[in-house]
């Protein structure tokens, strides 16, 4: 299975090899190891556009993640010629629009590095690939919990600063 990183903003605050880093070790955590990803990485007029088409939000966001399986009703591959199925499985599972420009504002409004604060929203959209939520107090404890811990299995220092924005 693999990860793609697409840059499609001109700002690149991490290399690919730390955003499949941080997208493995979140798959890791939440019981999906190698599944398939794309994560594209957009600028604010782009998420603007996505956040607003998908989900009636006309404001810049940090992550957007589709559940590519969940959309597909997880349609068994028996039954299929056997290269459909192969090209089926190899089919990203998931997909994630991560804000670059947004966690370039939130870096510094938080005090952390713009590189930690992007790896952070890949983390966070993989998780909720993984089954994560964050609507309600207590899933949002167990999300900041989840976070911490692939954060700091991937050498980030642990980060105090509250993420909650106003």
């Amino acid at each position: 299975m693999t990860i793609h990183v697409i840059w499609e903003s001109a700002q690149q605050l991490l290399g690919d090899e730390a955003v499949e880093a941080a997208a493995n070790a979140a798959l890791d955590y939440g019981g999906r190891s190698g599944a398939s990803l794309s994560i594209v990485m957009v600028d604010d007029k782009q998420m603007i556009r996505i956040h607003d088409e998908h989900l009636d939000d006309p404001t810049p966001t940090d992550v957007i993640t589709f559940d590519l399986a969940e959309e597909a009703g997880d349609e068994p591959l028996e039954g299929l010629p056997a290269e459909l199925a192969e090209l089926l499985a190899e089919a990203p599972v998931g997909e994630l629009f991560v804000g670059v420009e947004m966690a370039e504002r939130v870096a510094l409004e938080r005090d952390v590095s713009s590189a930690r604060e992007l790896a952070l929203y890949v983390v966070h959209g993989v998780l909720h690939l993984c089954g994560f939520d964050d609507v309600d107090p207590v899933d949002r404890a167990a999300m900041r919990v989840a976070e911490e811990n692939v954060m700091g299995g991937l050498g980030y220092a642990p980060d105090t600063a509250p993420h909650e924005r106003k």
